[in-house]
This record gives C-alpha cells, structure tokens and sequence, in this order.
C-alpha cells in the first residue's frame, strides 16, 4: 500500500468508524456464537497475494463486527466503561503513525517529556498529594503510564519485594533474594481486584485475603490483627492493596485507617488500586473518598475506563521513584546514553518497548478541558442516580450497593436462581449486556452506565426491558396452568430457561460443594470478569444421580456406547 492508496483507504476507514458510532444503536450489543465460529468462516491459510481493502473491510463489517461485544454501545452496561473518544483514537492513530518505541529519553525526547508533563497535569487534576508529581519541589515522585491497572499492581508489588528483602539481607549480600521469599506477606481484601493475586502469584509473595465490613469496606482493624499474627510468626509484611472503587461494587475503602497501620511498619509499601473511581477525583465533590492518600506509596488509575480515553493506558503515580526503577532497572551498554538526569521510562515497569501512549491521553486533555471532563463524569453519576431511584420504586427489586458513582448493584428479592434466570434472559437477547458479582453474598446484577452519549432515555428504557425481563423470568417460575389463566389467549407462556443457557448468559458455574472444596486452583478474590463459582449441592447432586440411573438402565440392556455427560456436567 502507497501513500496514495492510504490517503484513499485511510478516509474509508474514518468514514467507516463514524458510520460505526452513528448507527451503533442498530446493532446487538453482542452475539450468541459458540467458541470456535470464526475458524468456520475464514480460510485455513492466509493468502499467497495481497487482497482488495473493500474486500476486506467487507469481512470486517459481515465477520467481524456481528460477534463483537460493543463495548461503547448505548445498552451495554456490563463492566466498568471501555473509555473511547474521537481524540483519543486520532492521538492513537498519530502514535502508530510515527511509530516510536521510546524506551528512553534518547530513543524519542518529546515522547518522554510529553508523558512526564501530561501526568503531572493529571495528577494536579485529580488533587494528588504533591509527592506524586515530578514538578512539585523536593518532590522523589513522578507518574508514569502502563498498559493496564495490573501491571501496576505487579510492578509496585516488586518495588516493595525488592525494598523488604534489601532491608532483610543487611550486609548478607551474597545471600541470594529467593531465600527471603518465604518470609514475604501481602495484604488485600477480599473485593480487590484479580489482578492482585497474580501480581502475587509472579512475585512470588504469599497474599491474604482479608475480610471487610457489612459494606464491603476494607478496614484498618482487620489488617492491623493480620499484621500482628504474621509478625508473631516472625514473617514480614512488604504490600497492602486498598481499593477506590472496587469491581464487585465500586465501594472505597477506608484509605485514613489502612494508611495509619502501614505507617507503624516500615516495611510495608501501601498501593492503592483506584483503576475505575480514582478519576472521579477531577470532581471536587468526590475528593472526600481519597482522604488518606497522603499515606500511599503508589497510586494508580485508568483513564481507559473514565476518562474517555482508548484502551490501552493506565497511569500510576509512586512517592519515590528511585525504589521503583532500582527493582526494575537494567542498563545494558547498547542502551545507555550520555543524558543521564533524564527520565529512562524502562526502568519503571515490565517492558522495554513503549508506546507513546502520551499523545492520546493529551489530545483528550486539550480537547475537553477539565470542565468537559467533569461534566462527562457527572453526568454519569446522574444517570445512575435515576436508575437507583427506578429500582428502588419498585418493591419487586433492591438495590445493594452504596450508588456513589456510575454503578447500580440490584437484583430482584428472590432467590440467587431466579436473579441468574433474569440476567441470561436480558443477555440471550443480544439487546443488552450486563454482568453479574456476588456482593454481600447475594447474586447480584451489576448496571454500569458506560456509554459516552449516555442520556436519561437510555436509562428508562433499559428499567423498562429489565422489568419486562423479570416479569417473564416470574412467570416462568409459576405452575403452568396458572401462567395460563393469567396471560391472554394469543400470548404463550414464558418458557424456563434450560440449565445451560442460564449458566452460560448469567455468567456463573455450578459445581457441587464436594468439588468447590477439592479446587486447589480457585481464586482468593473475585472481580466480575469471570464466572461466578455457584455451590449447588441439591441441582448437582440430583443432576448426577439422575445420570446414574440411566447409566445403570443401559447398563441393564446391555448398552455399552459411550454416554453423554452434558446433564450432569452443567
């Protein structure tokens, strides 16, 4: 492709993605396909010569496209939001195009500097502590931008390994630092994101999953006695994760009392987790959730949720720096250069190669302004206000999280079954995409407004179709004689959704209590991004003896194929 043939498919492509988001309304927001669709649509070999863009751009809108999940669409409330703006994606268009990998303040000068600047606009406009920044003076701190709120966690949890086990080696140098990993403890609650675990799991340190309170929140009395038991054993405390705005729930912990416990041991390095609910700090009236931040080491936050700005960029701001890059630095020959007080941004995470990530994160700045910004945030904050105010008017449902910022927890006030039921029929529509999370050991249905354009019609009609939703999934629990005197006569009963579809479009597993307890590989915390462990005993069990008798019924007439599973396994 020339630079001519680009200009021309290039416009295609930009008209092609606004014809995207105008009509996005008239798509589902997500298919029904089975794993393993896509290899039945496309050839088995990529082809021996190159192929016409219409061609392929035919593929995307008739392949690709009818199985996505549109994460920027109207009715998908599913997640946290999938940050995307115009700004953003001509910023990601211009870093592809010039294409530099800017390891190092050498390998490209205005990407290192852009990125430096930019998160010290970011930090001021979310009223971080002044430690953060790189400009504040006597400021050690400074912000950088990773890929995702994970690697921040794993990144920062290996400053704080390598921080605990140099204090623990003293002058035993030659003393290699895997002895002293035994001895590592990191903290979190049981609401902290997944991602925390396997930070863990890669840096090898031992985490506890520690309980919260009535509402989910995090405390400093619980990690305190945690502490205690493990100094008691002569074990070492190096990480303790808080949360602003857990996945489950979006509840903040309780930052001043987990701060002041961090602060009684030195060799605790205190992270705090804000991927979603730290942007909402660039409100004034939400600043009063990150009261005891003073008392972090490192903060992280992801404007590719909230702050409408394209996935891949996560910023993580750490008090000191130089602990960070002294984990994390590796200084071959080949990459080293006379400019040594510039700032090498491959000493402060997991690659070596960068994207200039920068550049879209500033274009979305520079567009919206911070007012722009606050009024998007805020709007967000309303429209799930009123989605809380439709569920609470109706005495069929409830709500059971605190409705701080854009997410709404509700179900129906029934069993956890009839809520799963209720949440596959809204999916297996393909009109709507939610996701579920077991908060305060309810199932619950998780509404997070997500779309940009969000407005109030949007919201009343989605609690319209939800209600509707319920009224079927009621019904369909009803004897069917009874379904019958109570509907017309031209409208049929609602059919009980099979066992598979529900599992499978409300997102949970069922296993029986027998095989939950054997799982040595089950996750200490949860996060909405993967199905929900259901411990069924009664269903399994029925469901296998039921398989047992017509095991035992072939047997008897002598029918030794190969029997299905499926009623049993599901």
């Amino acid at each position: 492709m020339n630079t001519e043939e680009f200009r021309k498919y290039g416009k295609q492509m930009i008209d092609y993605i606004c014809d995207y988001g105008r009509t996005i309304d008239t798509r589902d927001v997500s298919p029904t396909v089975d794993p393993g669709f896509l290899r039945k649509l496309l050839p088995d070999e990529a082809p021996q010569k190159g192929e016409d863009f219409k061609r392929m751009l035919d593929d995307v809108e008739t392949k690709i496209m009818p199985n996505m999940v549109h994460w920027n669409h109207p009715r998908f409330f599913a997640y946290f939001p999938s940050g995307n703006s115009y700004p953003s994606i001509l910023g990601d268009m211009l870093s592809s195009a010039i294409g530099s990998i800017g390891f190092s303040w050498a390998s490209s000068p205005a990407a290192t500097e852009l990125e430096t600047i930019v998160l010290d606009w970011y930090a001021k406009a979310l009223d971080l502590p002044c430690f953060f920044r790189s400009d504040a003076k006597g400021s050690r701190g400074g912000g950088v931008l990773q890929g995702s709120a994970s690697e921040c966690a794993l990144v920062c949890m290996m400053a704080a390994r390598a921080r605990a086990i140099k204090e623990l080696k003293g002058n035993h140098v030659d003393v290699h630092d895997s002895v002293y990993l035994p001895q590592l403890v990191a903290y979190a609650s049981k609401e902290a994101h997944s991602s925390i675990e396997k930070a863990a799991k890669m840096a090898i340190v031992k985490l506890r999953a520690l309980d919260t309170d009535s509402r989910g929140v995090f405390r400093g009395d619980t990690l305190r006695q945690a502490i205690q038991e493990d100094l008691a054993q002569g074990l070492t405390p190096c990480f303790v994760v808080a949360t602003v705005g857990t996945t489950s729930a979006c509840v903040f912990d309780n930052l001043v009392e987990i701060g002041q416990v961090c602060r009684e041991v030195r060799s605790i390095w205190f992270h705090v987790d804000g991927a979603y609910a730290g942007n909402s700090f660039i409100l004034p009236e939400m600043r009063r959730f990150k009261e005891g931040l003073e008392y972090a080491d490192s903060f992280n936050t992801n404007p590719n949720k909230l702050l409408l700005t394209n996935f891949d960029c996560s910023a993580m701001w750490t008090k000191d720096v130089k602990l960070l890059t002294t984990a994390l630095a590796v200084d071959p020959l080949y990459l080293q250069h006379e400019h040594s007080s510039a700032i090498d941004y491959r000493h402060y995470g997991i690659p070596l190669s960068r994207r200039f990530r920068a550049l879209k994160l500033w274009f979305v700045f520079r567009s919206y302004g911070i007012v722009g910004l606050q009024k998007y945030i805020r709007n967000h904050i309303a429209l799930a206000k009123r989605f809380e105010a439709l569920v609470n008017s109706d005495d069929r449902f409830e709500v059971r999280n605190d409705v701080n910022l854009g997410l709404v927890c509700f179900r129906l006030k029934q069993q956890d079954r009839i809520n799963q039921d209720l949440l596959a029929r809204i999916n297996q529509s393909g009109k709507f995409h939610m996701t579920p999370a077991m908060v305060r050991g309810k199932y619950i249905i998780r509404f997070c407004v997500t779309y940009e354009h969000a407005t109030e019609e949007h919201i009343d009609y989605a609690w319209e179709e939800i209600k509707n939703y319920a009224e079927e999934t009621l019904a369909a629990e009803c004897p069917l004689e009874i379904q019958e005197q109570a509907l017309p006569a031209q409208k049929k009963p609602p059919k009980k959704l099979t066992r598979s579809m529900s599992t499978r479009f409300s997102f949970t597993r069922s296993v029986s209590r027998e095989i939950f307890e054997r799982q040595n590989s089950r996750s200490q915390l949860t996060d909405g991004c993967t199905p929900i462990v259901i411990v069924d005993t009664d269903d399994i069990l029925e469901s296998l003896q039921r398989a047992s008798r017509m095991n035992g019924e072939r047997s008897s007439n002598n029918a030794y194929d190969t029997d299905s599973t499926e009623e049993a396994s599901n």
